[in-house]
């Protein structure tokens, strides 16, 4: 007797491009597990799916719980910068700005 598959979709956005894959895997496979078996690595060299955060539609979710029927598994690229500092900077230079022109 099989295991009954689960359809889900593995998706990746780079700068340039974007990814999709519709996958089927056993019930019960989390979702790092079902990245690696996607086989989307395998279209963005350098991305790395051990450690890279995951989501489902939007929402950051643990990539140790498994996958559920209809599912679209999201790889997230790491931030170039800190909002908080970004925000946080620019915050700085208006007030620098501001105290020149008093």
């Amino acid at each position: 007797m099989s295991e009954p598959l689960v359809a889900i979709e593995v998706v990746y956005a780079d700068v340039g491009r974007q990814c999709l894959r519709a996958v089927a895997v056993p019930a019960g496979t989390t979702l790092r597990a079902a990245v690696g078996l996607s086989g989307i690595a395998g279209q963005f060299p350098g991305l790395d799916v051990v450690d890279c955060p995951l989501g489902i539609f939007g929402k950051a979710i643990a990539d140790t719980r498994a996958v559920a029927e209809g599912d679209r598994i999201e790889i997230y690229r790491p931030l170039l910068a800190d909002p908080k500092e970004v925000r946080r900077l620019r915050a700085e230079k208006a007030a620098k700005a501001k105290a020149q022109n008093l």
